[in-house]
């Protein structure tokens, strides 16, 4: 088990015990930024992820999870490209 392993564990012991994991930590060598999820409001409510300055990401679902690692990539991408927080 590596550390990404290990973290995931304790995310997932403190979710038991009741604590809110409020957010991802995704980081490439280049570039990181904390994913969180939550209702989108003018989305029906539906839960969406979102990047830490508050721009929506994709729908998280089932159906956008391939598809909200590829955006999230990108977006590091971004990230790395505009160091600072520019996006």
């Amino acid at each position: 088990m590596d550390q990404y392993d290990r973290l995931t564990a304790l995310a997932d012991q403190l979710a038991r015990s009741g604590v809110k994991v409020a957010g991802l930590l995704v980081a490439t060598p280049n570039a990181s930024d904390t994913i969180t999820c939550r209702e989108r409001e003018d989305d029906g409510d539906r839960l969406w992820f979102f990047a830490s300055d508050g721009t929506p990401i994709i729908e998280a679902d089932d159906e956008h999870l391939d598809d909200a690692a590829i955006l999230v990539l990108g977006h590091l991408a971004r990230c790395a490209e505009h160091p600072k927080g520019v996006r």
